[in-house]
C-alpha cells in the first residue's frame, strides 16, 4: 500500500508493510503496521486483539478462589507471578497476615519463575537474531526449573500452587535439594550464554545502539522491569514497595545506562543472578516447620489433619472453592515485580463472593506503547530486535 512521507529529501513514496499477525518473531498474535521509507522505518503502530481472552470479566464470574486459576493463563511464562499478585490483593483486601515460611516459599518459586522467564526471552531473543545454540541452552536449564514446579504443584507450567492465605499444598520431602542442584549448577550455565554472545560481534552488531530509548520517555510512557532499568532509572517493586517479606532479602538492582537492546540483555542477565542470590536466601532462612496458610475460619480451609475425617477436609474445601466466602466490600491495589515489569492487580467488592471488578495493570502492554520509539529511523531488520527486546506476551497484552 503505497503512501506519501515527507523526507529530507522533499516527498516520497512510502510503502505500509504489515508485519504479524502470524510472523514468528512478532512473539505471538502482534500486528505492527510499518510506514517504510525504503528499509527504513517512518511509522510503527502495534495493533493487538487478535486473542482476546476476557480473563479480566472471567475472573468475575468466578469465586475468589476460582479465579486464580485464570491468573495462570495471562501471561503463561511467569504463572507463579501472576498467582501472587491475585493472591496478595485478596488477602490485602481480608487483612490476612500469611505464614512465614509461606512467604519465603513463594518468593523462592517466584525467583525461579523470573529465571525460567529470562530463559525463555534470551533463547527466543537470541534465535530471532541468528544465534541456534543458545536457545537450545536456555530451554535446557528452564526444563530444570519446570520440573521443580512440577515436583512441588503437581503441574509444569499452569501451577496454580499459590492460594489465598498462602500456598495450596504442602511442599514435597527433597524439593530443596533439588532446587540446590539447579543453584550449583547454573552459574556456569551463565557463563556459557555470555562466552557465546556478549563479546559477540554478530550479536553486538545487532544489539547495540537498537532500539534506544531515554530515560524520560521510558518514564513518561510508563515502561517498567528491564526496558527501564537498561535506561538507568532504578526501580523495582521489591524494593520501593517490599512485599511477601522481600525486605528480608539482600539484592541489587541491575541497571545500565545505555538503554538500548544490548543493555537489557546485560540487565537481564544480572537479574538472573540476583534471583539466584534470593533463592540461596530464601533456602537458608526459610523455617523447617510451620504453616504453609493462615488460619481464616470460613475463608481459608484449615489443614485436613486438624479435620476429624478425610470426607469432612473435602467437603469443606469443595465448599469454599464452588460458593466462595463473602469478603468485605471495598478495593485494593497490589503491585509486584513481575520478569517483564509492574504487575498490578486492582480488586474491588460489593460484599459478595465473586469479586465486582478485576483489572490488571500488565507490564507487556504498557512497555508495547514504546515499541514506535524504539523502532522509528531504524531498518525493518531492527524491528525484530526491538519486539524481542520488549519481552512481550500476548496473553497478558489482550488479557
Amino acid at each position: 500500500m503505497p503512501t506519501t512521507v515527507e523526507t529530507a529529501a522533499g516527498a516520497a513514496e512510502a510503502m505500509v508493510l504489515n508485519m504479524g499477525p502470524q510472523h514468528p518473531s512478532t512473539h505471538g498474535v502482534l500486528r505492527v503496521a510499518l510506514e517504510l521509507d525504503g528499509e527504513t522505518v517512518v511509522k510503527a503502530k502495534p495493533d493487538i486483539g487478535y486473542l482476546h481472552t476476557g480473563i479480566e470479566k472471567s475472573c468475575e464470574a468466578k469465586t475468589y478462589s476460582q479465579a486464580i486459576t485464570l491468573t495462570d493463563r495471562m501471561d503463561y511464562l511467569c504463572p507463579l507471578s501472576n498467582n501472587l499478585s491475585y493472591c496478595l490483593a485478596v488477602e490485602k483486601l481480608l487483612g490476612l497476615e500469611v505464614p512465614k515460611r509461606a512467604q519465603y516459599v513463594r518468593v523462592l518459586l517466584t525467583e525461579l519463575t523470573r529465571i525460567a522467564s529470562h530463559l525463555v526471552w534470551l533463547g527466543t531473543h537470541a534465535i530471532d537474531l541468528g544465534a541456534m545454540s543458545v536457545f537450545l541452552y536456555c530451554f535446557r536449564e528452564r526444563e530444570d526449573i519446570l520440573k521443580i514446579f512440577e515436583m512441588v504443584s503437581g503441574q509444569r507450567m499452569m501451577t496454580s500452587y499459590f492460594r489465598i492465605g498462602g500456598l495450596s499444598l504442602e511442599p514435597p520431602a527433597g524439593w530443596l535439594e533439588r532446587v540446590s542442584t539447579f543453584v550449583e549448577a547454573f552459574p556456569g550455565h551463565l557463563a556459557e550464554y555470555e562466552a557465546l554472545l556478549t563479546e559477540n560481534r554478530i550479536w553486538r552488531i545487532r544489539t547495540v545502539g537498537v532500539g534506544v530509548i531515554s530515560p524520560e520517555d521510558a518514564v513518561a510512557w510508563g515502561v517498567s522491569g528491564p526496558m527501564l532499568r537498561a535506561a538507568g532509572v532504578a526501580y523495582d517493586v521489591r524494593k520501593a514497595f517490599p512485599y511477601s517479606s522481600y525486605e528480608d532479602f539482600d539484592f541489587q538492582i541491575a541497571t545500565r545506562t545505555e538503554s538500548d537492546c544490548y543493555a537489557r540483555y546485560l540487565v537481564r542477565l544480572e537479574e538472573m543472578r540476583q534471583s539466584l542470590a534470593i533463592v540461596k536466601q530464601a533456602m537458608a532462612k526459610m523455617p523447617a516447620e510451620g504453616a504453609i496458610r493462615t488460619e481464616a475460619p470460613g475463608i481459608i480451609p484449615p489443614s485436613r489433619e486438624k479435620m476429624k475425617t478425610e470426607m469432612e477436609a473435602l467437603i469443606y474445601h469443595f465448599k469454599i472453592f464452588t460458593e466462595g466466602f463473602s469478603p468485605p466490600a471495598g478495593e485494593v491495589y497490589q503491585r509486584i515485580e513481575s520478569p517483564r515489569g509492574e504487575m498490578c492487580c486492582y480488586l474491588a467488592s460489593d460484599g459478595s463472593p465473586k469479586p465486582f471488578r478485576v483489572k490488571f495493570r500488565a507490564p507487556s502492554f504498557v512497555n508495547l506503547q514504546a515499541l514506535p520509539l524504539l523502532c522509528v529511523g531504524r531498518l525493518v531488520a531492527d524491528v525484530v530486535a526491538c519486539i524481542g527486546t520488549l519481552d512481550i506476551v500476548l496473553g497478558e497484552i489482550d488479557r
